[in-house]
């Protein structure tokens, strides 16, 4: 996947309206809820937590609000379950669906509606593992550093790749890696806007205009419901399909 690809899909983040926005952070605060119940409330021991917390802060969350989510984990956490959906759309465009739900019967409903109404259809797990790879990605605004300067130290810290879009960083780590990497920053004083492990499409499908927004509808639909944490697809998103997108 190029980077003009994984960046495009942050700036739509950061551009989102005021209903995403709030979708976003109800899906955010879940996921902060659900990491501090996992493995505990200190950010410094809790990759997943940390992590949570950056992209939070990334879209300006209140630091009280991040608290709020945090000391709920020992009350909301365990309701919440992690389920993983996989299928494809027209075209040949695969899609993997990340859920955080409290009602199974519901998430599994309102995924396959989505899939039978956008003509594609619900598929078994680990039926697309072979079409994504795991990887870290961060990003983190460009600031006073040097990019060459700080493409060595990330190369030194053992990325695969640092892209420069618009004054921010793109950061590939391997999943592996992800971790050392952001304890990496941290050394270093430097606070990224994202960090997430994303599944990143080993090849990408390249769509006319029409028939990608098409998919892009769908994908959104995806987004929209409250128990969808992250979609993952292998559409090519082009400069073109990104800009007519808003």
């Amino acid at each position: 996947m190029s980077g003009h690809s994984k960046w495009s899909t942050i700036k739509r983040k950061k551009g989102a309206n005021d209903a995403r926005r709030g979708k976003l952070f109800t899906k955010l605060i879940k996921e902060i809820t659900v990491a501090a119940g996992e493995g505990g409330p200190d950010p410094d021991a809790n990759p997943r937590l940390r992590s949570a917390i950056q992209n939070a802060k990334g879209m300006n969350m209140p630091k009280d609000t991040i608290q709020r989510a945090i000391s709920r984990a020992d009350r909301d956490s365990s309701s919440f379950q992690e389920i993983t959906f996989e299928g494809m759309l027209p075209h040949g465009i695969g899609v993997v669906v990340d859920c955080l739900t409290d009602n199974k019967n519901r998430t599994v409903s309102n995924v396959r509606s989505i899939f039978n109404k956008g003509g594609g259809s619900l598929g078994t797990h680990g039926s697309l593992s072979f079409l994504f790879d795991r990887k870290g990605i961060i990003s983190l605004s460009r600031g006073d550093l040097d990019p060459d300067e700080f493409q060595l130290e990330m190369i030194d810290a053992g990325v695969e790749e640092v892209d420069l879009e618009d004054d921010t960083f793109i950061i590939t780590t391997s999943m592996e890696d992800f971790h050392q990497v952001q304890r990496k920053l941290q050394e270093m004083g430097l606070e990224p806007d994202s960090a997430e492990l994303q599944r990143i499409p080993a090849d990408t499908v390249e769509l006319g205009l029409e028939n990608a927004m098409k998919i892009m509808r769908v994908i959104e639909e995806f987004e929209d419901d409250d128990d969808v944490q992250a979609v993952s697809h292998n559409l090519e998103v082009s400069e073109e399909l990104s800009e007519a997108m808003g």
